[in-house]
């Protein structure tokens, strides 16, 4: 015992001689308040810090609590929204301390980890620090805990916080930060038992908004949105120099906007996409130096947790693809909606940050003052079988009981429950009020896709199948890797006319994957790319497909699941597949192309459905 002792205590000694020598950049807001945030955190268990994007909270944050020598007997855990800004705040912050990533400041992502035993500050994702409470229900390798984007409130951020509530009384070491824009911060510090706020400035000149709607009322003429930021940067190209950033509702419209931008050949212009599926040095030219200017596509990734530099002027079409369950079909779907007007000032605060700025958006001021203050936070609009599955398996009781920082829809619940139920991941003990997990529902908790995929891996074992459950299931968890542009269509479908299975779309994915496979081992990782761009299949979505069947073979490894080496027979397939999906079992019409679902929902198969052209 002396000696672990002694050992621990060695280790500590090394970790505060190995500490950097700490600075703050004089131009950012957040150095002026760092002696208000430094005594907060020192005097209180919970602080919030509240200030909009390129106030410099995300990046100095844990070098003030280095400061207060937090980090040494514990990790400072920081936990961004996105992979990508995971990636990009752990880069910032070791540059600024003159380290490498990886060192005294780590990061982990999905598929990457970069946490060594010299790490004080380990930036990942708010999913990652979830699935690590299941192995580590007190936390213990943290001594500090910032969640940042708490304003977010996804799904993820608010168990979170109602986890960390749950878990202050058993850790009174511990140090929680909640970083959040300025909006609503009073309801995480009820939250946490009116904890101190301190409000930081953000580095802001003024933003003139233009209203340039897509359609005006009083003009006959139709033009589409692609026309209407044509416009707008014609517009701006007209104001003195400056960067534009143009929010975006996804990765497919941002390509098409960029190909359609590129052919304008606008002079001394460079275009570049940012979302979080590029790879690294895709995304890493955003934050490069440059002459001329630059128009930068993005995503909501840009709206809160990056600030790209140098951006003078916004085109915002104030819409996003926001994720909502429908009650009534019980499917998770992923519109196109009208963003909050908080989002929309958000995206108008992303200029103003080096000058003077525009904000062009592209739909009328009535329509902005008739729009929802906020965004919905995830835990009202999503199928909650995950976070109960996920709960259940920590022992955290009644989902109604827990203490979100909102409670979620009790339909929702009761949805979420039934699911599960009906895959047989749990059992209901009524006396209790509580939820029970199922051998197999302790199973399904511990596979990293949604609770219906994963109920298809596991059947699958039964029927020799695994290999094709686990092909399809990862499939079904990205967007679909091929392609299929606009302008190619009728190319793009001869391509992968190949791949389809004259009985079932699903197989379509196992073609795929296994012509992938034999091209892989034969090409080189150019060749290959090259490949992939000829045959109108995405590379990253390929690679993320392949990521995530690799983590999925990797679990059912450690579960104990025989993998099948031989292809499996047609029957076997399907039957492990519908036991996922025995709510969406629909029967057909014979007098129209419709189905009857449960709880008599109809629908119709969508027509680019290989087995619907052939029948047709």
């Amino acid at each position: 015992m002396a000696k672990e002792i002694d050992q621990a205590a060695g280790k500590v000694l090394l970790r505060e001689a190995a500490r950097p020598e700490i600075t703050y950049p004089d131009n950012l807001p957040v150095s002026q308040k760092k002696q208000d945030i430094l005594e907060a955190i020192r005097d209180h268990q919970v602080v919030i810090v509240a200030g909009e994007t390129g106030s410099g909270k995300t990046t100095q944050l844990p070098k003030i609590c280095m400061e207060l020598g937090r980090g040494i007997k514990g990790l400072i855990g920081h936990t961004q929204p996105r992979r990508l800004a995971a990636r990009t705040v752990a880069n910032r912050i070791a540059e600024e301390l003159k380290t490498e990533p990886g060192g005294c400041i780590g990061y982990k992502v999905r598929f990457s980890d970069h946490v060594s035993d010299n790490t004080m500050v380990k930036l990942m994702t708010d999913g990652i620090l979830l699935a690590e409470i299941q192995q580590d229900r007190l936390l213990m390798q943290y001594d500090t805990i910032i969640i940042d984007e708490a304003h977010e409130r996804s799904l993820n951020i608010d168990f979170l916080l109602g986890y960390l509530k749950e878990l202050l009384p058993r850790r009174p070491d511990l140090k929680i930060i909640i970083t959040s824009a300025t909006i609503d911060p009073e309801r995480f510090s009820r939250h946490f038992n009116n904890a101190p706020i301190i409000e930081v400035s953000g580095r802001t000149y003024p933003v003139e908004v233009r209203y340039r709607p897509i359609v005006e009322e009083a003009d006959d003429t139709e033009r589409d949105q692609l026309q209407a930021i044509f416009d707008a940067v014609d517009e701006l190209s007209q104001e003195s120099h400056g960067d534009i950033l143009i929010f975006m509702s996804g990765e497919r419209e941002i390509r098409d906007t960029a190909d359609a931008l590129n052919k304008l050949n606008l002079r001394h212009t460079e275009i570049l996409p940012l979302y979080a599926r590029l790879s690294n040095s895709e995304q890493n030219r955003v934050f490069q130096s440059h002459s001329g200017r630059r128009i930068v596509l993005a995503t909501n990734v840009a709206e809160t947790s990056l600030t790209v530099p140098g951006i003078k002027y916004v085109i915002d079409p104030g819409t996003a693809r926001i994720s909502r369950y429908s009650y009534r079909t019980k499917v998770q779907r992923l519109p196109i909606e009208p963003i909050s007007q908080a989002s929309a000032n958000q995206r108008k605060g992303r200029c103003g940050r080096v000058s003077e700025g525009i904000c062009i958006r592209l739909y009328s001021e009535d329509d902005f003052l008739s729009r929802p203050e906020f965004t919905d936070p995830e835990i009202l609009r999503t199928n909650l079988a995950s976070v109960i599955l996920q709960m259940t398996a920590l022992g955290l009781g009644d989902i109604a009981a827990f203490p979100f920082v909102e409670a979620p829809d009790k339909r929702n619940i009761q949805d979420g429950v039934r699911l599960l139920e009906e895959l047989g991941a749990i059992t209901t003990d009524e006396q209790a009020s509580a939820y029970k997990l199922t051998p197999l529902g302790r199973q399904l908790s511990q596979l990293p896709v949604d609770p219906r995929l994963a109920r298809m891996v596991l059947e699958a074992q039964k029927h020799g199948c695994v290999r094709e459950a686990m092909i399809i299931t990862s499939a079904l968890s990205i967007q679909d890797p091929r392609e299929r542009p606009m302008d190619k269509q009728q190319a793009s479908d001869e391509k992968h006319r190949r791949f389809h299975d004259k009985e079932s779309d699903f197989l379509a994915f196992v073609n795929l994957w296994n012509y992938l496979g034999e091209q892989q081992k034969a090409l080189s990782s150019n060749a290959f790319r090259r490949l992939c761009r000829t045959d109108y299949l995405n590379y990253l979505r390929v690679r993320e497909w392949q990521d995530i069947y690799t983590q999925l073979r990797q679990v059912v490894k450690e579960l104990g699941i025989p993998v099948n080496s031989e292809p499996a027979e047609y029957r076997e397939i399907h039957i492990a597949l519908l036991t996922g999906l025995l709510s969406h079992i629909g029967m057909k019409d014979a007098d129209k192309q419709e189905y009857t679902g449960a709880r008599n929902a109809r629908f119709s198969i969508f027509p680019r459905f290989w087995f619907i052209q052939k029948t047709a």
